[in-house]
């Protein structure tokens, strides 16, 4: 017989073992609880001539209970040591984004930090009788804190990119609105990733004729992207129509954020028509 206690004083932790346990229709799995010296004591007796069974039930359900009520507390703790000069509205943003991140089923981390704790389980019960839970996660799951802290300093790189990103974005819109408009209306088709820039005639602009008064351009090799925006800064239509003729992306995301109600969208008209017909010709 395989017997384990697992030892916590916090109830509702308790309350959700004995539930998993008791539910989890293993034959000859005994579950109970008892309060011992200074502990509560979650006990688990298994009679079988293979534990393998046993063995998989438990560490799948101690791997949910530690996900479940110890993994903000282990991100908050990392972030308030780690990041203590952000403002706590920001670590909470910075917590929410971790817990977002690591819930994602796409990430790896999702993955990899189960099975960290998993096999720390499977290691621990083939060889120990009990353990203190809180201790157990504080000193036997060192891995799985690794990868925690990997996602906390990844999403403050984010979090940082971001912030940086919006300020951008609002001084280009206080820039904007405090100019007079240059142009009524321009025109920009926005295909395989690349745009180009019409006046309300529908004659190209060549945007790099704009280079030399350059409001922005977003790093040191320029794109057709980064002429063309530096063009609308200096242009400054009142009216901006938007042919997009792919699907939209953070380009024309960052349009929509900087020019707002100036921006017009449009998927199909005579002008992406007669621009699709050239792209297909041109292939």
């Amino acid at each position: 017989m395989k017997s384990f206690c697992i030892k916590c004083n916090n109830e509702e932790i308790n309350k959700y073992l004995l539930k998993k346990f008791k539910s989890c229709n293993l034959p000859n799995l005994y579950v109970s609880s008892k309060f011992f010296t200074t502990y509560n004591n979650t006990i688990l007796h298994y009679k079988s001539k293979s534990y393998t069974e046993f063995y998989d039930c438990f560490c799948e359900i101690l791997t949910e209970c530690i996900i479940k009520f110890y993994e903000d507390k282990e991100l908050k703790k990392l972030i308030t040591l780690n990041y203590f000069y952000f403002s706590k509205i920001e670590q909470n943003i910075i917590l929410k984004n971790c817990l977002s991140f690591l819930n994602d089923n796409k990430n790896i981390e999702n993955l990899t930090r189960r099975e960290n704790i998993y096999v720390a389980l499977l290691k621990y019960i083939d060889e120990n009788k009990s353990f203190i839970l809180d201790g157990f996660v504080q000193f036997r799951l060192q891995s799985y804190i690794k990868i925690l802290e990997y996602t906390v300093d990844s999403c403050v790189n984010n979090f940082l990119i971001e912030r940086e990103y919006n300020e951008f974005i609002n001084l280009l819109k206080i820039y904007i609105n405090s100019k007079p408009n240059n142009s009524n209306t321009l025109h920009l088709l926005y295909q395989n990733k690349e745009s180009t820039l019409l006046n309300e005639n529908y004659d190209v602009i060549h945007t790099k004729d704009f280079f030399l008064n350059a409001k922005y351009l977003s790093d040191i090799s320029f794109s057709v992207n980064d002429f063309c925006l530096n063009a609308l800064l200096s242009l400054l239509p009142k009216k901006l129509y938007l042919h997009i003729l792919d699907e939209e992306d953070e380009f024309i995301q960052t349009l929509k954020l900087i020019f707002e109600n100036r921006i017009s969208v449009c998927k199909h008209c005579s002008l992406c028509t007669k621009y699709k017909m050239l792209n297909k010709m041109n292939r």
